[in-house]
């Protein structure tokens, strides 16, 4: 493997890289990575997170990308756009289009105050049934502190309005798409929608939640790794 083989990697709806650490961790030397974190203020849309992202990797040669839930449409847009750039599109847990399209219509609801709501009733088992000094606690933790509602409310409007599936049908970039089995957040058929507009994708389903990433890094890193190994011998 090439010893400047670099891994930019796209985070999900929280736009931090707090859900990023313990795979970073488990990374090889051989592989240099690099989060992007989203800003707390401004649109949040694609098109703008796409220019943040851009000036990120400015200075890179040439990288892999991970998009990461929220972010996989971001990463197949910066293939698109810096084709000379990037080597190779992993998307983790992520979708083309919305992946829940019945909700489009409620677009309306995704403000602030209900998307607070939210996180409060989904906060109730992780402070019931996890101990303080439990990882995902303390990472939700942090990007409770960190991310406001009325940003989330805006990067789910977001989602319900991207739609990148003719982006992904003429890259020519090698795609690796990787599900979780008991993901309930994205479903199976967004890997299908990926599979459909880009054949050429290898599929890797492993065991875990939408959140597998964080809690068992160990075998994403591994199909990171075979990936990026693969592309480099090619």
């Amino acid at each position: 493997m090439n010893t400047s083989s670099t891994l930019v990697l796209l985070p999900g709806l929280d736009g931090t890289d707090v859900f990023f650490r313990p795979l970073v961790t488990m990374l090889p030397r051989s592989i240099r990575s690099l989060v992007v974190c989203y800003p707390q203020s401004g649109p949040n849309g694609y098109d703008y997170l796409l220019s943040i992202v851009r000036r990120a990797v400015a200075e890179l040669p040439e990288f892999y990308v991970l998009g990461s839930s929220f972010s996989g449409p971001l990463a197949v847009m910066l293939a698109a756009t810096e084709p000379q750039k990037v080597r190779g599109i992993i998307l983790s847990a992520t979708f083309l289009r919305s992946p829940r399209q019945k909700l489009n219509r409620l677009k309306f609801a995704a403000v602030g105050p209900v998307i607070w709501a939210v996180r409060a009733t989904r906060r109730i088992p992780v402070w019931t049934l996890r101990s303080r000094e439990d990882p995902l606690r303390r990472a939700k933790a942090e990007t409770w502190s960190r991310v406001s509602a009325h940003c989330l409310a805006a990067r789910v409007r977001a989602i319900l309005d991207v739609d990148v599936r003719e982006i992904l049908r003429t890259c020519a970039k090698p795609v690796l798409c990787v599900v979780f089995e008991q993901d309930e957040a994205v479903p199976r058929s967004s890997a299908d929608e990926i599979l459909l507009h880009c054949p050429s994708t290898q599929l890797v389903t492993l065991p875990g939640d939408h959140l597998a990433m964080f809690a068992d890094p160990g075998r994403l890193t591994h199909e990171i790794v075979r990936f990026i190994r693969d592309g480099d011998s090619a």
